[in-house]
């Protein structure tokens, strides 16, 4: 009877201790925590780089209308070994909850025990069960639970963002190994102009019109746009290779990609900067472990103080070795364990200390993905409206340069100019039509970093 009326009490102890537990304090809410990681940062109400207010513009691959580039985006989301890396980082997170979330529920072990005694005969046998659950009183347990689930959201979060990354880069290397292929042709008309040139001048020094001095300009002429031919070969092959690579295949420089770029899309809305932070995946998981850090200087706090579990066991012992006398058979028992860190050398307190100065790195880190968030949407935009000017004065320069070699063409034929006048206003058409495909390519590239800073899907 005093065993039961003791068991009694020390169930109503613990299940009072537990009642009275803490309640845990919640990480920061995400306006409070810009305030505190941005204290010196004013986010205006637009983008000073200009781009409109309208909603963030999802699926944004699909903007440019390119099947093949779709294609290989999808073969990289399955097989670039980066981005297997990343998934596995949340699998592993996800692991990690699991073991966290345990630590709530009940731990029950079992012992099982069997021997004989010399010359034959039965010896000790027996069966023993243990079961012990942790009263999270001041939260100890639940704190850590919460980091890992904090870990969790981050790591999914950076696996959200290493696949918009991923897409990013693949579109960017297929503009790239596309601009490369143009600028091989368009060099390959200059290597017939400038071996023109280099005739003309050699066929005038042969007729007493031209002189050395002429040829030996018209061969260094030819020798360079050699050089630069090979220069854009290797920088076609490299480009080729990074696109293999990105999709996981071997950078064998064969991937065949679109003879022509595709047509630029419209104008992207680009929402405003105060939503930026919320949806940024990159910023999201900052802001995650930023929660991760909180949780663990609770946990730390926690660990201080004294730990309260119950306890409950039973066993079932034959043996004709030893007479149990006058104790039923099984036998249960039920208790509470109190443990109390009375001291350990200043280590908890270390750790609190620890945990704290983790939580300001993350809270710093914060900051920091924050700041690169609205510098990366900034850049884009100012890089975007400058190319579009670029495209506007190029395109306009190079329909200059054509009318200037349709004018030499024609004073060549009715005689008041020479071939090389013509030549030389055709080198320099081909000149603004690289500068003119470059722009091009940069405006291809600069509008998915646009998509990419602004945290856009993809999908």
């Amino acid at each position: 009877m005093r065993d039961v009326l003791f068991v009694r009490k020390i169930c109503a102890v613990t299940v009072a201790a537990a009642l009275a537990g803490c309640v845990l304090t919640p990480p920061p809410a995400a306006g409070d925590l810009q305030k505190q990681a941005l204290a010196n940062t004013t986010v205006p109400g637009s983008w000073k780089s200009g781009g409109s207010a309208a909603a963030v513009t999802e699926r944004w691959l699909a903007t440019f209308n390119d099947p093949a580039l779709s294609a290989l985006v999808d073969e990289a989301l399955q097989y670039n070994a980066d981005l297997q890396t990343a998934a596995a980082r949340v699998e592993r997170a996800a692991g990690f909850l699991k073991v966290a979330s345990a630590s709530l529920q009940p731990s029950v072990t079992a012992i099982g025990i069997a021997g004989s005694k010399s010359g034959g005969g039965g010896g000790l046998e027996g069966v023993f069960l243990n079961a012990s659950l942790e009263l999270d009183v001041w939260g100890r347990v639940r704190y850590g639970q919460s980091a890992a689930e904090e870990d969790a959201a981050a790591f999914a979060a950076d696996y959200a963002y290493a696949r918009q990354s991923l897409a990013a880069m693949v579109a960017k290397s297929w503009f790239v190994a596309i601009e490369a292929g143009l600028q091989r042709s368009i060099n390959q008309e200059m290597l017939r102009s400038a071996g023109s040139l280099l005739n003309l001048a050699q066929e005038r020094m042969r007729i007493g019109n031209g002189n050395e001095q002429a040829v030996a300009d018209a061969r260094a002429t030819l020798a360079n746009y050699h050089d630069a031919m090979r220069q854009i070969e290797l920088s076609r092959e490299q480009a080729l290779r990074a696109l293999e690579s990105l999709l996981g295949r071997y950078p064998a420089a064969e991937i065949k990609v679109a003879e022509r770029f595709s047509p630029m899309p419209g104008s992207v809305p680009a929402g405003m900067p105060s939503q930026l932070l919320e949806r940024r995946p990159d910023v999201v998981a900052a802001e995650r472990r930023v929660a991760a850090a909180f949780n663990r200087v609770g946990e730390a706090r926690a660990a201080q103080l004294p730990r309260i579990s119950l306890t409950a066991g039973g066993s079932d012992v034959s043996s004709d070795l030893i007479v149990l006398k006058n104790i039923d058979n099984p036998v249960w028992s039920l208790g509470a364990n109190l443990i109390a860190p009375l001291y350990q050398g200043g280590a908890l307190r270390a750790q609190v200390e620890i945990r704290s100065a983790e939580q300001k790195q993350a809270v710093a880190q914060y900051a920091s993905a924050g700041l690169r968030a609205f510098g990366d949407v900034e850049s884009a935009l100012a890089a975007e409206r400058t190319l579009r000017e670029r495209a506007v004065i190029l395109d306009a320069a190079a329909r200059d340069n054509e009318r200037a070699l349709e004018l030499s063409q024609t004073q060549y034929r009715v005689g008041n100019a020479d071939l090389r006048a013509v030549e030389q206003r055709r080198l320099a058409l081909y000149a603004a039509r690289t500068s003119w495909l470059r722009v091009q390519s940069e405006q291809l590239a600069q509008r998915v970093n646009l998509h990419l800073a602004l945290g856009g899907g993809f999908e």
